[in-house]
């Protein structure tokens, strides 16, 4: 389990309790960039204190220097974990929204797909305490990615994801500098070209009731720029394979 964390002070003691009670043997790395509000201090008592009533998991923090961002968090706890053994590396936010009740369900299939993604815009999935903008957004934002890229997925840009280590090995991680919703679909769409099954399976996504969002303008930005640049270049291959193949 992959965590990244900053100023998550609030909420994360419960998101770690909600995995210790739902998923207790699995592991647990929370990923800090230099919170100030002291929660890489704070995991690293949990920890102890579980430590010292032999838990079954092993509770660790990778502690960062600053605020590098959500995808270098990711990319860094991959290759911790990769680094470890691990066969099956869980990506999930420590501010609630991510619920580990869900969590069994996509674990359950991590045996019929390289990548699970617990997914909010499939039948069964919807979210909970958002303004009707933001889900029109994110839906909009979704329904713009699987056009462009023809990926396939109705969520790329979800966070709540079950990868299968032999898919991360074979993805590039050298090559990723996207953040926040853009480094969803950078992943996605690496695995799509991956030849990676991936499945999508219905959670409930919680608005976060403590701490402040790290959602900002220039992350949505960032996505569909991304999005766009990487969407025209796969059309014009396309188009330019089918000229290619009509001149033979």
């Amino acid at each position: 389990m992959i965590v990244p964390t900053f100023d998550e002070a609030a909420t994360i003691a419960a998101t770690l309790e909600g995995l210790r009670v739902r998923v207790p043997d699995a592991d647990v790395l929370v990923v800090d960039d230099g919170s100030p509000d002291g929660t890489a201090d704070l995991v690293d008592q949990i920890a102890a204190d579980e430590a010292s009533t032999g838990a079954a998991r092993a509770l660790s923090v990778l502690r960062r220097p600053g605020k590098l961002g959500l995808g270098t968090a990711y990319v860094q706890g991959f290759r911790w974990a990769l680094d470890r053994g691990y066969d099956t590396v869980v990506e999930m936010d420590a501010d609630g929204s991510h619920r580990a009740e869900d969590l069994p369900r996509l674990l359950a299939r991590a045996s019929q797909a390289e990548l699970v993604i617990g997914s909010r815009w499939v039948p069964g999935g919807r979210v909970l305490h958002w303004p009707k903008h933001r889900e029109v957004l994110s839906r909009l934002g979704n329904l713009y990615t699987r056009v462009l890229l023809g990926l396939g997925v109705r969520d790329a840009t979800a966070g709540f994801r079950v990868y299968d280590a032999a898919l991360l090995r074979r993805i590039p991680l050298d090559e990723i500098a996207s953040h926040g919703y853009g480094f969803q679909v950078d992943m996605t769409w690496r695995a799509r070209r991956a030849g990676a099954r991936i499945i999508e399976i219905p959670i409930v996504f919680v608005e976060r009731t403590a701490g402040v969002s790290k959602m900002s303008n220039a992350i949505i930005v960032e996505a569909m720029t991304l999005v766009t640049r990487w969407g025209v270049a796969h059309r014009v291959g396309q188009l330019l394979r089918l000229v290619r193949h009509r001149a033979t």
